[in-house]
């Protein structure tokens, strides 16, 4: 008598933005497919045909993704709803604050176990009543949920301070991981003079103000040095992009836009600075260190934990533009010896902690009960 085989379970994954989900998923999902049929329900922002192209059935949504607008974020409850009903997914993961809440809340009305994925707190904590909205907002929806991954011990934290989510219900993993195959080690080369690399989204949240004031300070007291500037400029950011232009007709900056390939980049750098406010994991952190070069960033919850200061790179105060300037003062007078030790440190801190293949794992295991009997 044939053996009967046991179907393969529907997962379906919402996030959104596309792109990202790619840049930093990709090797999950991967893992997923090989026991699992995967759907990805997500704006379109690129690479959606590189996921067609691996065989997955993508769902295009409409997705604001800053700010709260009851129009627009009711239209999206709707669409989600829709897709549930006609999907009937045995498990649902679910990436960033709007999936998070509206996707979860109506897989714990649906009865559809649910897993989530906080990648960092954002701004939404950042203000006393728009936390409290949503810390109620996510109360209701992870009523239910089985998991919810964090990305740094803080975010977790926070979570069951507020009473959002008790401890059995969390797993910390180290961000999203990074692939060491991907992100290769890559001799330390030495510029002249020192080129540093921003590289993100351009926006006051990620240190803007105190990054363009300390290489001000810097270039002021007449050390040669470049900054290399990689990335988007925020809807509505004219004030940054007009600062850029006017650093770069001084020579203090080059920019170079958005680059699919950051890989270049990382290459090319003396080291990586990233003065952000908040994070979950800073990926950026991570493939710079991995393709080992020095980093700066701030002594806050997912970004520290990516660095070891004075051996992988430095740390300085967020919000600070003279701690920026100091530590990257520092930077400058460092013996190349010195900082070509630190990419080496950072490398070996990333084969330890944080190989993608142990974080997919990690994740793959808490979601291995992707329940039956639906």
């Amino acid at each position: 008598m044939e053996e009967r085989k046991t179907a393969r379970k529907k997962v379906i994954v919402i996030t959104n933005h596309s792109y990202m989900l790619y840049r930093f998923r990709k090797e999950l999902i991967e893992a997923m497919m090989e026991q699992h049929e995967v759907v990805l329900v997500m704006p379109f922002t690129g690479h959606e045909e590189d996921f067609q192209a691996m065989g997955l059935r993508c769902i295009n949504t409409e997705l604001e993704r800053r700010g709260i607008n009851p129009f627009t974020d009711l239209k999206l409850v709707k669409t989600y709803r829709e897709i549930l009903k006609k999907e009937k997914p045995d498990c649902v993961i679910t990436y960033s604050i709007k999936p998070n809440i509206y996707a979860g809340y109506l897989c714990s009305r649906m009865r559809i176990p649910y897993y989530a994925n906080v990648q960092g707190l954002g701004t939404a904590f950042q203000k006393a009543g728009l936390a409290q909205f949503v810390t109620m907002l996510y109360k209701s929806a992870f009523r239910k949920v089985q998991k919810v991954f964090f990305e740094n011990e803080t975010n977790a934290e926070e979570f069951r301070q507020r009473g959002i989510l008790g401890k059995e219900k969390q797993v910390v993993l180290h961000g999203a991981g990074i692939n060491l195959k991907e992100y290769a080690y890559t001799p330390y080369q030495v510029n002249d003079p020192v080129h540093f690399l921003y590289l993100g989204r351009i926006m006051k949240e990620k240190g803007m103000d105190e990054l363009f004031g300390a290489v001000r300070q810097l270039h002021g007291e007449g050390y040669p040095f470049i900054l290399d500037l990689v990335g988007f400029f925020d809807e509505g950011n004219d004030e940054y992009k007009n600062q850029a232009e006017q650093l770069e007709a001084e020579g203090i900056l080059k920019y170079h836009g958005f680059q699919e390939n950051p890989q270049p980049f990382y290459v090319k750098a003396d080291c990586i600075v990233m003065p952000s406010y908040h994070e979950g994991l800073s990926n950026v952190l991570l493939e710079a260190a991995a393709q080992g070069r020095p980093v700066i960033t701030t002594d806050i919850p997912g970004c520290r934990e990516a660095v070891e200061h004075r051996k992988t790179g430095l740390l300085c105060r967020a919000q600070d533009e003279d701690s920026l300037y100091r530590t990257m003062k520092e930077f400058l007078t460092l013996p190349v010896e010195e900082r070509e030790a630190y990419g080496k440190a950072g490398r070996a801190k990333m084969e330890r902690e944080f190989d993608k293949q142990a974080v997919v794992a990690e994740t793959l295991n808490a979601i291995s009960a992707i329940h039956s009997g639906r």
